[in-house]
């Protein structure tokens, strides 16, 4: 399946020297080179950036190397103490996923610092590996939405999805139950590639699909799904789906629950070999 162009790819732009942050990666990347390629034209250490703007220099040099995340405060008193116009501001407006529902951004701020991702789908197919037809078919379902909201939607969706593409991918663990492979979304053209792209996404060796069969019967997954943000193997964030909207959180007491059901979940589910099997069956029962 052809991959989406990134919306956020600036050709022809070079790194400057010392700087190991990839700009095409994501917009709080392209936020940290940028910042850095800023404050270096301006002659200035990130010491002396930082007393300009009133903030610890080691919060500057976090920000450049992306291990912390910018407000829009800080933005702002950036482009105040580099003579800017806004630049830095209107990047940080990129970083926020201001397309996304509003109850959603700060789940995916949150994603793009994982390390490793557990999720559990018992409806559709994840939004991390959904085909661009796919996710437009979801998005068209929401009342009221527009098509330039549609394309909005989707064009994050899929600025998303960047994550599985970088050079340091995190590691993936997509438990879904089987139902989700027989509910028809959109035509029967856009359910075979969603099926032979979880096929290619399961080749990947930072991903694991697995499916929970219908035998399965009855189990806690069915409550609905959910998603848990790992970061060296210590879990840190999770998201929960729900109506009218889901909710990001980061109690510990809250994620260790979820842990627990997620465990349970994969227990009743085949191993990815098997799960492999059963899409490629149903592949090629559509051909």
């Amino acid at each position: 399946m052809r991959r989406a162009r990134s919306p956020y790819r600036l050709e022809g732009l070079n790194l400057p020297r010392g700087s190991d942050v990839d700009p095409h990666e994501s917009p709080r990347a392209l936020f940290a080179f940028e910042l850095r390629r800023y404050r270096t034209s301006a002659h200035l250490t990130q010491k002396q950036l930082a007393q300009r703007i009133g903030f610890s220099e080691s919060l500057v040099a976090m920000v450049e190397s992306m291990k912390r995340h910018a407000s829009g405060h800080f933005a702002r008193l950036c482009d105040e103490a580099l003579g800017l116009d806004g630049v830095m501001t209107r990047l940080y407006v990129a970083t926020t996923w201001n397309a996304a529902p509003e109850h959603f951004r700060p789940w995916l701020e949150e994603e793009q610092d994982a390390t490793g991702l557990r999720s559990w789908e018992p409806m559709v197919i994840p939004g991390l590996v959904q085909t661009e037809e796919y996710a437009r078919e979801m998005f068209a379902t929401a009342p009221n939405v527009t098509p330039e909201e549609i394309e909005e939607r989707l064009a994050g969706r899929m600025r998303r999805q960047a994550i599985l593409r970088g050079d340091n991918p995190p590691s993936i663990s997509l438990v879904m139950d089987q139902s989700v492979l027989h509910r028809r979304i959109g035509a029967a053209r856009i359910m075979e590639e969603q099926l032979r792209y979880l096929l290619e996404i399961a080749d990947q060796p930072t991903v694991l699909i697995q499916i929970v069969p219908n035998e399965a019967g009855a189990h806690c997954g069915l409550a609905g799904g959910f998603i848990i943000a790992e970061k060296n193997g210590t879990p840190y964030a999770a998201f929960a789906e729900g109506q009218p909207r889901g909710r990001t959180f980061a109690e510990q007491s809250d994620i260790a629950r979820l842990l627990l059901r997620y465990d349970r979940i994969r227990a009743e589910a085949l191993p990815l070999k098997a799960s492999v099997k059963l899409i490629e069956g149903m592949v090629n029962k559509s051909g």
